[in-house]
């Protein structure tokens, strides 16, 4: 099986993994399907290592990248999506189906690289890991039974985007603004909010976390993105000037 070029641009990202079984489950899921690169976040470093040490251990696995947070792990994407099991949780994204997601990501991986977010065994992603976050996808389960096991869930969310790998096609337009952009506008948009002393400004994760989804869902390119970064500094240049 020969996978089109663009689905290289995705990145599988493990959030906190603990497992070592899991962590090879998952390395062996993209090795059998074409995928090549694995992120890990803060993985538990025992885990982590005997999954790499294990015998027979894939070539995604023994390349695979660690990073310290999401943040880091997705700065190259233009395109960042969590998955999740549905429950009594108050997601503040937009949820797609697995089914319906798929063509979206092969659209988007066609104009730059993706991430796909899984978090740990046990608590999945926290709301700051999905405030990194676009949208949202999830494979439909039956209610008495939510959630997967983690090699599992992406195997099928992998699965289902070669599944119809055929139809991805180069669409022409701009490349989009990467997370590490988006990042960017979203720290200086809060220091302009400090300058300017925005009156329900305050310090809390959960603040920041909803600024930071405001500002992913503008869907920018990536010379806009610059255009609005350099409004935002001469914005804060002239109020912190003034001061």
């Amino acid at each position: 099986m020969t996978s089109p070029p663009a689905l290289d641009r995705l990145r599988v990202v493990l959030v906190d993994t603990r497992n070592p079984l899991n962590i090879g489950a998952v390395a062996r899921a993209m090795s059998n399907l074409g995928f090549r690169h694995l992120r890990v976040v803060n993985p538990y470093e025992v885990a982590f290592q005997g999954a790499r040490s294990a015998v027979g251990a894939s070539a995604v696995l023994a390349s695979a990248e660690i990073f310290s947070t999401v943040g880091d792990a997705v700065a190259d994407c233009s395109l960042v999506v969590g998955t999740v099991s549905v429950g009594p949780r108050d997601l503040q994204h937009t949820l797609q189906r697995l089914e319906a997601a798929a063509p979206l990501i092969r659209a988007r991986l066609a104009l730059g690289s993706c991430a796909l977010l899984f978090g740990s065994e046990k608590f999945g992603l926290s709301n700051k890991d999905l405030s990194h976050c676009h949208w949202l996808t999830h494979i439909p389960t039956r209610e008495e039974h939510a959630s997967m096991n983690l090699g599992q869930a992406v195997a099928i969310c992998l699965y289902e985007l070669i599944r119809d790998a055929d139809a991805l096609v180069v669409p022409a337009g701009k490349f989009l603004a990467s997370s590490a952009e988006m990042e960017r506008i979203t720290e200086t948009l809060l220091v302009a909010l400090r300058a300017s002393e925005y009156p329900k400004l305050n310090s809390s994760d959960s603040f920041h976390n909803a600024v930071r989804r405001m500002v992913r869902r503008f869907h920018m390119h990536s010379g806009d993105a610059e255009f609005l970064l350099g409004m935002l500094r001469q914005m804060v240049w002239k109020m912190e000037k003034k001061k």
